[in-house]
């Protein structure tokens, strides 16, 4: 899973990092509210950790926003402790609300609270057109037909399929299932898509995949 931080301390950000990914998440970090909003404009990840006091647009205003487009899960830090700022990070949208200083393992259980509460509110059922996936049984149909995926093409398909009729750049698709440490070929986007696309339209279905030329792909029907 994908979790940003939001921090403008470098040393609680790099602490902050560090714990996460050792804990198995995929973690990007930034400084400010305007990255924030930024970064989860393409694809939200799943959690934010976002800190109350930032350079330029405060935490609170950045969770109204987050809002505004997305339902993720927001841990909020601050050093305020008064129930005055409790009230207004909850009003602001967020889902927790942690007070400086904290003991690492309790915002990690949070962390951990959070996304699983989310994994419940969610389906284990994603669906498009004629297209099925089951997220519990790792099983995808195609009208009444099943598909065999590897892991990586259910990963890709499982994207596609949570963001619906958006245009995916490579750089988001590549960010969210590689990493920005992968250094395999350049074109390894294309090369899953088109395997996956082999095994969609395999019984003579049209194409669900979109290419949008020179941006990215699109799960949508023409």
């Amino acid at each position: 899973m994908k979790i940003l931080v939001v921090e403008d301390d470098a040393q609680m950000s790099s602490l902050l990092q560090r714990s996460l990914v050792y804990e198995g998440y995929h973690v990007e970090a930034v400084p400010t509210g305007e990255e924030a909003l930024e970064r989860t404009r393409p694809l939200p990840p799943d959690l934010v950790i976002l800190d109350l006091m930032l350079p330029g647009i405060g935490g609170l205003e950045v969770c109204r926003r987050l809002r505004a487009f997305s339902d993720m899960p927001v841990l909020m830090l601050t050093a305020r402790r008064t129930l005055t700022d409790k009230v207004a990070g909850f009003e602001s949208g967020a889902d927790d609300y942690l007070a400086k200083p904290f003991a690492l393992a309790e915002l990690l259980a949070r962390v951990k609270a959070l996304l699983r509460r989310r994994g419940h509110r969610s389906s284990s059922r994603l669906e498009f057109s004629d297209l099925v996936m089951d997220l519990a049984t790792r099983e995808v149909w195609r009208g009444d037909r099943p598909i065999n995926l590897t892991a990586r093409e259910f990963e890709l398909l499982e994207l596609f399929l949570r963001h619906q009729r958006q245009v995916l750049s490579r750089d988001v698709i590549f960010d969210r299932l590689w990493g920005y440490d992968f250094g395999g070929e350049s074109n390894i986007i294309d090369v899953y898509v088109r395997y996956l696309r082999s095994k969609l339209n395999s019984g003579g279905e049209p194409d669900l995949i979109q290419t949008v030329r020179g941006v990215g792909y699109a799960l949508k029907e023409r």
